[in-house]
């Protein structure tokens, strides 16, 4: 009898045993969430800005205003352009901006500000917390830059340089704290300086040259975040500095007469802008798509 028992016993713990990791099989099946609690954890990105990225930026650009700016002459030698009877012809002054009227009452507008906009493409190297990199970017901006002289005809005389396109070639050093990346940066820009002129003098005839493709710097510094494994946004600072001394006015006589203060006893007149640099301010929301 007590065989018997002990041989059935026996035989129900095989059983038992036996079905027990077909039970913790169909458990799992049936609460998914219990085995995805019990999955390892995703890897961390150790070097989350490594490698090559591109993207592009969208921000404002402002052109800061030099009050002591203003214009320089150039009568066969004489800084000074006067008339017969030897008086000052632009003695009413200079303002910083483009005329508004033809006497310095009516005053100037501001220089102007506007929307920047462009694509770029880089390559970060991240050791550590450091990231090394350098990117390439092409664009464009609306700012530009005036100054104006007023002659005692009354008339006003208006340059202004200006932005066609600008690219860039920096390099940039930053910190990464784990997802978040401060950085600096600075290198090349190349820019198309445009030159144009304006005047309410309809008696001269003038011819304005200096539109030039320009080679100048840019440097600053931003923060970058990753948002996901493949985007990241940031917000961008960055100082544009150029030399731009090329542009000139050339005035001939026109229908004045041989009076005129430009062209009085046979003599040519040329006039420029008495400060070459031409910079800007800029900063960008960025976004970029790293591979």
């Amino acid at each position: 009898m007590r065989k018997s028992i002990m041989t059935s016993l026996l035989g129900v713990t095989a059983i038992v045993l036996s079905a027990t990791p077909a039970l913790a099989q169909s458990s799992d099946q049936a609460d998914p969430q219990s085995a995805q609690a019990a999955a390892p954890p995703p890897p961390v990105d150790e070097r989350p800005f490594q490698g090559l990225y591109v993207g592009g930026f969208v921000g404002y650009a402002v052109q800061p205003n030099d009050p002591g700016e203003s214009v320089i002459f150039n009568r066969n030698g004489s800084a000074t352009v006067t008339t017969a009877t030897g008086a000052n012809a632009f003695s009413p002054g200079f303002c910083n901006g483009a005329a508004i009227g033809n006497n310095p009452n009516a005053g100037c507008r501001n220089d102007r500000d506007g929307i920047s906009y462009g694509g770029r493409i880089g390559f970060d190297l991240q050791k550590g917390p450091l990231v090394f990199g350098a990117l390439a970017e092409f664009g464009d901006n609306r700012v530009s830059d005036s100054v104006t002289a007023f002659s005692t005809t009354p008339a006003s005389y208006t340059l202004t340089r200006s932005v066609s396109w600008e690219g860039g070639l920096r390099g940039r050093v930053g910190f990464a704290a784990r997802n978040t990346l401060f950085y600096g940066t600075g290198g090349a820009g190349y820019a198309r300086i445009r030159s144009d002129f304006a005047t309410t003098n309809t008696a001269n005839a003038f011819a304005v040259t200096g539109t030039r493709n320009k080679w100048g710097v840019q440097y600053g510094g931003g923060i970058e975040q990753k948002i996901s494994r493949n985007f990241s946004i940031g917000l961008e600072y960055l100082y544009h500095d150029y030399d731009a001394p090329d542009a000139r006015v050339t005035v001939t006589q026109g229908t004045a007469p041989a009076t005129n203060p430009f062209v009085l006893g046979g003599t040519t007149t040329t006039f420029a802008r008495s400060d070459n640099r031409f910079n800007w301010h800029s900063v960008r929301l960025t976004a970029a798509f790293r591979f």
